[in-house]
């Protein structure tokens, strides 16, 4: 049986952190009731988790409308979103120069439903999340990125042969998604969905480690300091509740040796460092090992 894999490139993507990861889930998670994942971005960790673990509740959740949309169609009718996809592909030229009329003009299309998609059919929802998939395998680093009136606004890649999720991947997902409860909400709201066997992953937009390495604008909104620390109280506050909670996220002292954020909001919790690989940069100089962060509230 396929096992689904993440369909779109996300910054921030945790399929390289997997194993660093998997070594610091809870014990007999298995034992588990729920699952909750509020930042559910490409997904790595939830297929990763649903193909192990037999939970009885799962929730995901985001503020990014265009990312829900995508999950919400894929399980509703991913042959319809494959259908679509490979006609995208089919109509997309070998030749880079030909590429960008066609790439433009689907991105102009995407572009122009943007908050809208509440009030849009069906077929039209499908079609949008079909274009997402294309953007987002053939624009420029596979960079999700909007303006501030919601436009996608990222250039085409120069890809010889863009990757494209392929149609088992998609089913996969489909059915990895058939009991999953998705939802279009801030990740302050699940403290909704957890019972005293709730094992929750937060995975936000990483804190900055430069001015530069602006990559916390998924949504039209911004992931800032103020915002961190509203999570690290939502976190303690699930922590009351003997719900278990791992968290990831960058590593400031990477950049400033003495910088303090994470150590000191996440006081009395386990935090640990970890090694990860930049998957996602515009500075090509810039890839290459770091450090993340991984705290829980659980050793």
């Amino acid at each position: 049986m396929f096992m689904a894999q993440p369909f779109l490139k996300w910054a921030g993507g945790k399929r390289q952190l997997m194993k660093e990861i998997e070594t610091r889930l809870p014990k007999n998670l298995e034992s588990y009731n729920t699952y909750v994942e509020p930042f559910i971005g490409g997904g790595a960790v939830l297929f990763h988790l649903l193909e192990k673990y037999d939970f009885e509740n799962v929730h995901i959740s985001d503020l990014n409308p265009e990312l829900i949309l995508c999950y919400e169609m894929l399980k509703l009718d991913a042959k319809s979103v494959i259908k679509n996809l490979d006609k995208l592909i089919e109509a997309y030229p070998e030749e880079i120069e030909d590429r960008k009329e066609v790439y433009y003009k689907i991105r102009t299309d995407w572009n122009e439903d943007v908050g809208n998609i509440n009030s849009l059919s069906k077929s039209n929802k499908i079609k949008r999340v079909s274009q997402m998939i294309f953007l987002n395998r053939t624009c420029f680093n596979g960079l999700f990125r909007v303006n501030r009136k919601g436009e996608f606004n990222v250039p085409i890649g120069n890809y010889k042969k863009p990757s494209f999720p392929k149609a088992e991947n998609l089913l996969a997902v489909q059915k990895a998604l058939e009991n999953v409860n998705i939802h279009l909400s801030s990740f302050e709201n699940c403290e909704f969905w957890v019972d005293k066997s709730t094992f929750i992953y937060f995975d936000p937009p990483y804190r900055p480690l430069s001015d530069t390495s602006h990559f916390v604008s998924y949504s039209k909104g911004e992931f800032d300091d103020e915002n961190q620390k509203q999570l690290a109280h939502t976190f303690r506050s699930l922590d009351k509740k003997n719900v278990k909670v791992l968290l990831s996220n960058s590593d400031p002292k990477n950049t400033v040796a003495d910088d303090e954020f994470f150590d000191e909001l996440y006081s009395g919790f386990n935090i640990q460092r970890v090694s990860a690989n930049r998957a996602i940069n515009s500075n090509p100089d810039r890839r290459g090992n770091i450090t993340e962060l991984l705290i829980s509230n659980y050793y």
